[in-house]
């Protein structure tokens, strides 16, 4: 999580220069090589999913790998890189809102107040604080959406995973998730080229620093934070995994100010606040619960 915080900072400033598609492109042509190797070095079995799992894994890849990273960047050309990190720290509560609405689960009183701390964030967020900035953010509003739906993609992702039946090995899954993101993000990127619908200014310093982050971020979370994040997730339980994702806003915002020189805002920290504490308060967990979930089905 301390890894995907970063990508928000880098997603600043790739979008500074070059179009989301083209960059997310990128970013797996980078990775996929290392992860290759990895693969090559450590053996990890292969799995023989069925259809029904291809199909969740395909869906994985266009939700996870493309949807968020495209929708990361757009997000981060409008609105602050602290701005993304706070609600990018949103991703436990609006999974579970998820698996609430579709998958039919039964929350607890503190699933359901963490839900509505952090939403009550995003609502300051993005209600407030757009003329404290010491750059106007025209387009403020909408970057914080783009950024919203990216987090919506990733759930999809993350309940996703829940449905496979299929066991696969961390390294293995983060391959194929590069792999699939490389062969969906591709045409999408050709297509806007062609279609001319790329509109970044190119400016020679700004694009060697975008293509630096590009790199940044195929090699650190992507080849790092997903080997990371799925090997940590067979060895922790449903409330540690829920409240590490903590790491994701504070390394976000803390890096939008070290790195970016982004002034944070009242409102910011104070959403920040409240989204932290939605992401805790959502993560406890009474133990005779977490010990019915932990037995095997």
């Amino acid at each position: 999580m301390a890894t995907v915080g970063t990508s928000v900072v880098a997603s600043k400033v790739i979008g500074i220069q070059v179009e989301p598609f083209a960059a997310t492109a990128l970013r797996h042509l980078l990775a996929l090589p290392v992860l290759v190797l990895l693969c090559w070095l450590f053996q990890p079995s292969w799995p023989r999913p069925s259809r029904r799992d291809a199909l969740i894994l395909l869906l994985q890849a266009a939700s996870g790998s493309v949807g968020y990273t495209v929708l990361l960047i757009a997000g981060t050309s409008m609105a602050s890189a602290a701005d993304a990190g706070v609600v990018a720290g949103t991703l436990p509560a609006m999974a579970a809102l998820f698996a609430i609405l579709i998958l039919g689960e039964r929350p607890g009183l503190l699933a359901l107040v963490g839900i509505a701390l952090t939403t009550a964030g995003v609502l300051l967020l993005s209600m407030g604080g757009g003329s404290e900035h010491s750059v106007p953010l025209p387009h403020r509003s909408l970057g914080i959406a783009l950024v919203a739906a990216a987090v919506a993609c990733e759930v999809v992702f993350i309940l996703g995973q829940r449905r496979l039946l299929t066991p696969i090995e961390p390294l293995a899954m983060a391959t194929l998730m590069s792999l699939g993101g490389l062969l969906l993000s591709l045409p999408a990127a050709g297509i806007v080229w062609a279609m001319g619908w790329s509109q970044v200014a190119v400016d020679t310093k700004s694009m060697w620093a975008a293509l630096a982050a590009i790199a940044w971020y195929a090699w650190v979370p992507t080849v790092i934070g997903f080997w990371l994040w799925y090997a940590g997730a067979r060895r922790a339980t449903a409330t540690q995994a829920a409240a590490s994702t903590a790491w994701l806003p504070l390394v976000a915002v803390t890096g939008a100010a070290a790195a970016l020189g982004e002034s944070l805002t009242a409102s910011q920290l104070t959403a920040l606040a409240l989204v932290l504490a939605g992401v805790l308060v959502g993560s406890i967990t009474w133990p005779k619960r977490e010990q019915s979930r932990s037995q095997p089905n």
